[in-house]
């Protein structure tokens, strides 16, 4: 029989803050959402809620590295190895480029962090690509071949070498 969720009673003496961040993160989690709907703002583990926000927002960066990562790897796999070309890889540029572009949208914010976050995930891709393909590294570009625009135009596809 399963148990019905229950959230933190604040009224109970044993709601602490002490250690439930390291020992439990999600009753921790309610225990917050539970103080700050009573009001009771003192009580909050102030430290690790600023550290948890921060996080979220690492956390939106690392998501546009990843998927420029895995769409720049495709983009050069398409210019470097035209005959291995496939609807598989297609439909993965074709992924990251909408989930890219919807990203960007709903986070204006990370505007300012788009080069570095490309020049990051070039990094990456062409060690990722090299492996994959087989392909010598030194055969890749130097530095990132593609701008944002073209990164996210679903027209674009990088012609052959």
């Amino acid at each position: 029989m399963a148990t019905a969720h229950r959230k933190p009673d604040v009224q109970s003496p044993d709601l602490r803050n002490e250690g439930l961040y390291e020992s439990d993160f999600h009753a921790w989690t309610e225990t917050q959402a539970a103080l700050i709907r009573a009001g009771r703002v003192g009580e909050l583990d102030l430290p690790n809620i600023l550290e948890e926000i921060e996080s979220l927002g690492r956390g939106e960066r690392r998501e546009l590295v990843n998927r420029l990562t895995v769409l720049i790897t495709h983009l050069l796999k398409w210019q470097f190895q035209p005959k291995r070309r496939s609807r598989s890889w297609l439909g993965t540029i074709v992924e990251q480029r909408r989930r890219i572009a919807r990203h960007v949208r709903e986070n204006p914010s990370l505007g300012p962090f788009l080069r570095e976050a490309m020049d990051l995930a070039f990094e990456d891709a062409v060690a990722i690509a090299a492996a994959e393909t087989g392909l010598d590294r030194a055969l890749f570009p130097a530095s990132l071949p593609f701008t944002f625009d073209q990164l996210v135009d679903p027209d674009f596809l990088p012609g052959d070498l």
